[in-house]
């Protein structure tokens, strides 16, 4: 088996899954004959219908609870266990708390940096020892189109994904020469909750292709980013926004 098609035993984590992009980005890695790790905060609900999702199409998922904004919990999401090391990390659970920047607090600010920023870093930080050694890993990272082009009210939300753009990059150039690559998406205006209250009026028509996007057009990018063949991509930003940020 060649480099760029080999592949570990291990299971993919993406966090923040038991909706949206997280839900979709689940189902496709385990089509690909990945464990996933459906991770949530709060909805259990929701990550245990994901779970049957996958079991439905044949694939294999377990419950993982944890807040990525809890360093405790990072560790424990990453640590491996039956279904061996994580070898693919999404890194997707995210905040917004939308605000002029003369109006947001400190709370407001540190929340998303917490969740959207330093998270990515921990989570990063505590799977890559085992992707090294493994010779093999992914980690991608949701940014945003927030994070390269203006969008007044979301300075706190903004600095977050530019900063997970920029660590994407160094990370990728330290780890290149040991089989893993590191790369982020910037999704555009999606159709998921998160963004069910920006979703109202014109807002498409900005967009050059005059829609929205759907979480599982995010997640066929984050599953070929994913795969061996994408062996040879790293450091990159791939933008699935409808041509909002050319």
């Amino acid at each position: 088996m060649s480099e760029a098609t080999a592949r570990p035993e291990g299971c993919a984590l993406v966090t923040g899954s038991s909706r949206g992009i997280g839900a979709a980005t689940a189902l496709a890695l385990a089509g690909d004959g990945w464990h996933v790790r459906v991770n949530y905060r709060s909805d259990r609900a929701g990550a245990e219908e994901v779970v049957a999702k996958i079991a439905d199409a044949g694939g294999t998922a377990t419950l993982w609870q944890g807040d990525v904004a809890a360093a405790g919990d990072i560790e424990r999401l990453v640590e491996p266990g039956d279904d061996g090391p994580v070898l693919v990390l999404v890194n997707n659970a995210g905040v917004r708390m939308d605000g002029l920047s003369p109006q947001l607090d400190d709370e407001q600010w540190q929340t998303v940096i917490d969740t959207n920023l330093t998270a990515t870093f921990r989570a990063t930080r505590a799977a890559l020892p085992k992707m090294m050694r493994a010779r093999f890993g992914r980690v991608i990272n949701l940014a945003s189109v927030a994070g390269i082009r203006a969008n007044p009210g979301q300075a706190n939300y903004s600095a977050s994904k530019a900063g997970v753009i920029g660590f994407t990059k160094t990370v990728a150039a330290e780890v290149a020469r040991r089989g893993v690559t590191v790369n982020a998406v910037a999704p555009g205006l999606i159709e998921t909750a998160f963004t069910e209250d920006v979703l109202e009026g014109d807002m498409a028509k900005a967009i050059p292709a005059r829609r929205v996007g759907t979480p599982e057009e995010v997640a066929a990018c984050i599953r070929f980013l994913a795969s061996p063949e994408a062996s040879y991509v790293t450091g990159t930003t791939l933008t699935v926004d409808g041509g909002l940020s050319a």
